[in-house]
């Protein structure tokens, strides 16, 4: 995503500015430390002068389109956007944790309360609310829906908890 949006060169700064444990060097069956990832977008919004938590949303977006791509199977199913959130955790997490076996997934909780509302809980031990904004807005985007959206942080000690309140216009 940043090299599409912002050139090569701005990935090297970056990669250059960041101490990361993987010498930023990244492959699709690779496991890599989340604090990587923040490390990056921290890096990110300090180059482009955007706040981070708008950098991680970005490429939670952006990541709903890779993940099309990369794992058509399962688009076939789900019609919409509160199908395919609703799929996220039963579905798609099983055969993530096959392929990723010690990947920390959230627990992503969804509660249809009718054709318009939606409330998608994710629990975590990782912060990473902001990147599931991301793909949220990322699959409404996907099936040309309007959804907006208030959240509300709920975290504790051991778990970073957002609920989002999803409504379809």
């Amino acid at each position: 995503m940043i090299e599409d949006r912002y050139g090569a060169c701005i990935v090297d700064d970056i990669l250059d500015d960041c101490d990361l444990e993987s010498g930023g060097s990244y492959t699709s069956v690779g496991t890599y430390n989340y604090t990587e990832f923040v490390m990056i977008a921290c890096e990110l919004s300090n180059q482009i002068k955007v706040p981070v938590d708008e950098v991680i949303k970005q490429y939670g977006r952006h990541f709903f389109f890779r993940f099309n791509k990369i794992m058509p199977q399962f688009f076939e199913k789900p019609t919409c956007a509160f199908d395919f959130l609703e799929s996220i955790h039963d579905t798609i997490h099983v055969e993530v944790k096959k392929l990723y076996p010690d990947s920390p997934l959230p627990n992503l909780e969804t509660h249809i309360r009718n054709e318009q509302n939606m409330d998608l809980v994710y629990v975590s031990q990782r912060p990473l609310a902001d990147f599931t904004e991301g793909l949220i807005l990322g699959c409404a985007d996907f099936y040309d829906e309007t959804i907006s959206l208030r959240s509300v942080d709920n975290n504790t000690d051991e778990h970073f908890c957002r609920v989002f309140n999803l409504t379809r216009h």
